[in-house]
């Protein structure tokens, strides 16, 4: 399934109007979702819950407010009969997804349902080619994103210090240093918890003259693990751990099996 091999996705359906409204995408491996609205709403015939993000012309829904969306319309594991609920359905544990599945969307609170895609629509792909594909966080207070149309960002905190949770961010060195790309790319996730969006990243910023490419070239052909290392200076284990405890040699990664050094700092030896 061409684009969506790492999420089931549904396209959510208004069966009165029959106004295709939005994909719902589902990431099985962490449990998580994202909701990608038809551009064609607006804040009249968008679901409530979304209301309020089309008035701000957002149509890609964060995280947690899109599980909100699929959580109001499961049975709660709370249910006092949950375990003959799950066992009339063949279920071994609560899963809210396959819940959905089995209910097809559908609450008393509207006419949406979902149906399950091959293929994302137009739409969708467009949207996705400005998700982050790889991303570094230095400690010097930035981070530079790769993204998947091939734009480059280094974005320091001073650019995104407007942004909700980015104050949480800012002066915590080890929260910042946690950053990593959200599901998808739709967003740097700080700690699992504060997530800044892709969208508002690609707009902030300094555009660099780099490509995601030039810096696994650089990866692959300057960075040498312990046995290389070895193997470049015809020296021992033990001799190398020797220049390291003498600062003569500064790994730029330390590991229980080995450790990675930059290839350059290695020929200056």
């Amino acid at each position: 399934m061409e684009g969506i091999r790492y999420m089931k996705a549904f396209e959510i359906i208004d069966e009165e109007s029959r106004i295709p409204v939005g994909v719902l995408m589902y990431y099985e491996a962490e449990g998580a979702y994202i909701i990608e609205l038809n551009d064609m709403l607006d804040e009249w015939s968008a679901p409530l819950l979304f209301t309020g993000y089309i008035k701000q012309g957002l149509y890609t829904i964060p995280r947690n407010i899109s599980a909100m969306w699929v959580r109001e319309r499961v049975i709660p594991s709370s249910r006092q009969n949950i375990s003959n609920i799950l066992a009339n359905h063949k279920l071994r544990s609560y899963d809210e997804m396959k819940l959905l599945e089995l209910s097809h969307g559908r609450c008393a609170q509207d006419s949406l349902y979902i149906r399950k895609l091959d293929e994302l629509p137009g739409y969708v792909r467009e949207r996705m080619t400005r998700n982050i594909k790889e991303c570094i966080v230095s400690p010097g207070g930035y981070i530079i994103c790769f993204f998947a149309d091939e734009t480059v960002k280094r974005i320091t905190l001073s650019d995104i210090e407007d942004v909700e949770g980015a104050d949480k961010v800012t002066g915590n060195r080890e929260l910042f240093m946690s950053g990593k790309v959200g599901i998808g790319g739709y967003s740097v996730v700080f700690n699992d918890s504060i997530d800044i969006p892709a969208h508002v990243l690609y707009g902030r910023g300094a555009d660099l003259p780099l490509k995601l490419d030039d810096f696994i070239t650089f990866v692959k052909d300057n960075i040498l693990d312990t046995t290389e290392c070895c193997k470049t200076l015809d020296c021992s284990r033990q001799n190398l751990s020797y220049m390291v405890g003498k600062n003569q040699l500064h790994p730029v990664k330390e590991g229980v099996k080995g450790n990675l050094y930059l290839k350059g700092d290695v020929l200056t030896l």
